[in-house]
């Protein structure tokens, strides 16, 4: 069945089931790209958009609203049903310049490596661990950094259109230290991926992981548990990239997050 039929016949369920109430709450904007936390009674079974989340012995999930999302959410607690509707975002458009050409359109001997690395990644974003850290606070990794790349933006490169930027950049020179953001486990520590850099994925729980690159040094290893606040690296300009800065992701799985979100960082 078409994915477009099957989900009109879930915002029937929804339209038949909407007058009831239930006792879940969140945390964040249902807004694209935004970070959410839900906080429901504990033993409930919580499916988003036909996904069943992990449902902390609390009560606590995370997901994540994708860049370009438009459909409203439907969410399940159980039989209860409720549907959110998405705010739309407008992004930015970024130009960077004297990027090495084989940075921008890599030559084909380089495919197979941004294949194999671009494969170490996405195995890593796709740990949905039992850890709970995600519900905690997050803290600003470099300290008295400028901001110079936002969450969303249209990337071209050497006057090249490429993917759109999404991360958070700090700028700052190298070798200053770089802070776990929040408690976590490592799980991914690469120190020369094609595109990256220095690359370090830590892993919040439920699913919910960050990314940092670009870096110069790193002093943590992947099955390593870190605390928030800890020092894990110091700032480089590895990788694809024209100076000395962090670039931070968060992830929900597949799905790439606004940083922003986590940090309060207003845009």
């Amino acid at each position: 069945m078409d994915s477009k039929i099957i989900y009109k016949l879930l915002l029937l369920v929804v339209f038949f089931f909407s007058t009831q109430t239930y006792a879940i709450e969140f945390k964040g904007k249902f807004i694209q790209g935004h970070y959410i936390i839900g906080k429901t009674k504990p033993g409930t079974e919580v499916t988003i958009d036909k996904k069943k989340v992990k449902v902390s012995k609390d009560g606590y999930f995370a997901f994540g609203i994708e860049k370009d999302r438009k459909l409203d959410i439907i969410i399940i607690e159980d039989d209860k049903i409720t549907l959110k509707k998405i705010q739309k975002r407008k992004y930015n458009i970024q130009k960077i310049e004297g990027l090495p050409k084989k940075k921008v359109t890599p030559p084909e001997e380089f495919y197979a490596r941004i294949k194999r690395e671009n494969k170490l990644i996405g195995e890593a974003r796709e740990v949905e661990s039992d850890l709970q850290f995600f519900k905690e606070e997050f803290i600003i990794p470099v300290d008295d950094a400028i901001i110079t790349g936002v969450y969303g933006s249209q990337r071209i490169l050497n006057g090249i259109p490429k993917w759109p930027h999404y991360g958070l950049d700090f700028a700052q020179k190298k070798g200053t230290p770089i802070k776990a953001m929040n408690n976590g486990i490592v799980t991914l520590a690469e120190k020369d991926l094609f595109y990256t850099g220095a690359t370090l994925i830590f892993d919040h729980g439920h699913g919910v992981s960050t990314l940092y690159m670009h870096m110069d040094k790193i002093f943590v290893n992947v099955g390593d548990h870190v605390k928030k606040g800890d020092i894990v690296a110091t700032i480089g300009t590895t990788g694809r990239s024209t100076g000395p800065h962090l670039d931070i992701r968060l992830n929900w799985f597949g799905a790439r997050l606004d940083p922003a979100t986590i940090l309060n960082i207003q845009q």
